[in-house]
Parts: C-alpha cells; sequence; structure tokens
C-alpha cells in the first residue's frame, strides 16, 4: 500500500508509524508543508496521515499552506481514500468536513485516560482498542464531530477524542508517539506546559518508559484494523 503523510514541522513526524509501515511493507512519502513542498496527486497514493503540530487551523495567515493542505484533505476524503488523522491533522479533516474547531476548556497535556464511546466500541477499527486507555495529549484545541461522523472516544478534559466517518478517522490523542518524539516535543513545545488541571510536568511526560510500548502496541493493532476494514481488498481469484 502507498501511504502519504503530511508533515507540519521538522520535530513531528510519523515516529512509530513508519516502522509500522516498513514492516508491513507499504511505501512511505511525505510532503513537508513547513518547507512549502509540492502536494501528489491523488492518483499517487492510497492512504493520507495527517500529523500533528503546534499551529492552530485557523491561523492561515501565518500557515499560508494550510489553505491548500485543508483542500487537498478534502479532495482525498471525497475521492475515498483511506485519511487517519492525528491531534492537529484530526482538527484539519474536523474542519473539511464541516465541524468546527475552537478552544477546549482544558489545555490538556500529558498521560490521560481515554475511554470509547458506545459507538466507538460498536466500530470494528475502534473495537480493537481497550474500551478504557492511556494515552498521550498534547492540545489546546477541540473539534465538534463533523456532521455524518460518528464519535467514538471522550476523555474527561476533551469530550470529543475521535471520529470516524467512513474511510475518514481523526484522534485527537496520540499513540503513535515514542521516547524520541516527545523529548522534540519537549525541546520545540515547552512554553506550552502551563499550569492546569490537565497539564503534566516534563518529567511526569518521560517518566513511564513502559506507556511508550503499551501505546505502540495499541497503535500497530489499530492500524492493522483500518487496513483490513477499509484497505482495497485482494482479488480473490
Amino acid at each position: 500500500m502507498r501511504i502519504h503523510y503530511l508533515q507540519h514541522v521538522p520535530f513531528e513526524d510519523l515516529a512509530n508509524i513508519e516502522a509500522w509501515a516498513k514492516t508491513r511493507g507499504h511505501d512511505l512519502s511525505r510532503t513537508r508543508l513547513f518547507s512549502d513542498e509540492a502536494l501528489p496527486e491523488m492518483a499517487h497514493f492510497d492512504w493520507l496521515i495527517i500529523m500533528g503540530g503546534p499551529m492552530n487551523i485557523y491561523e492561515q495567515d501565518k500557515y499560508p499552506w494550510l489553505a491548500r493542505e485543508k483542500e487537498f484533505i478534502s479532495q482525498a476524503i471525497a475521492g475515498n481514500k483511506m485519511v487517519l488523522g492525528i491531534c492537529l491533522g484530526a482538527q484539519l479533516m474536523a474542519d473539511v468536513l464541516g465541524g468546527i474547531v475552537r478552544r477546549n476548556r482544558h489545555r490538556e497535556i500529558g498521560w490521560f485516560p481515554v475511554s470509547l464511546t458506545k459507538e466507538g466500541r460498536a466500530a470494528p477499527i475502534f473495537s480493537v482498542l481497550p474500551e478504557r486507555f492511556t494515552a498521550l495529549h498534547w492540545h489546546g484545541d477541540t473539534f465538534d464531530i463533523p456532521p455524518g461522523a460518528v464519535r467514538t472516544a471522550e476523555s474527561t478534559a476533551c469530550s470529543n477524542q475521535a471520529f470516524a466517518l467512513g474511510k475518514a478517522i481523526g484522534l485527537q490523542f496520540h499513540l503513535e508517539s515514542s521516547q524520541e518524539s516527545i523529548d522534540h516535543l519537549l525541546e520545540n513545545c515547552a512554553d506550552e506546559l502551563t499550569e492546569g488541571p490537565y497539564v503534566q510536568k516534563p518529567e511526569e511526560l518521560s517518566a513511564r518508559p513502559d506507556r511508550f510500548s503499551q501505546i505502540r502496541g495499541l497503535m500497530e493493532q489499530f492500524l492493522d484494523k483500518m487496513e483490513a476494514e477499509l484497505g482495497p481488498k485482494m482479488d480473490a481469484s
């Protein structure tokens, strides 16, 4: 399968998704939007993954490439591509699908539980996840569930943690993160660690190495299930 991903800043890449894709034999390509790289033709990929970033989806004056990125995401979803958005990526998807993106009541940064909704537990792709699990969070905005989409996960600090609409899946939380990717966030975005009930200290973010292996396993199961459910079917003949 041909996977293309959109990268918004140098320090937020695929992280553990890259290792998963390589072990499964998938082809990887990317567009580094921060370097103003060109977006590919729709025919050149099967699966689009949209990564996170510290910008907001409404900062087009500061990041003019956001406008063409949104149009590209809209075309990919309309073209029935598999699309997975993570954090900022999910917010961009929600926006192009008609959902409102706005400030969340709480900034959520750290390791906090996520629970599947009733609809999430019934959704084949999300059913591979535990009904309640700990994920990494790093966001200040949230999205409304787009019209026609299913709300599949929630947390105490943020009621809309995931949605599904056809072949489009949005995750506000992070399962792809590694110790290295967290170190990069702490190096580049430490100013976001303001006081708040759902903002952990740097040492708390790195205190439990076992959590990274746990979320890596969940990410791999989720991606395998997404590929099995939504990917191109092999011709049985």
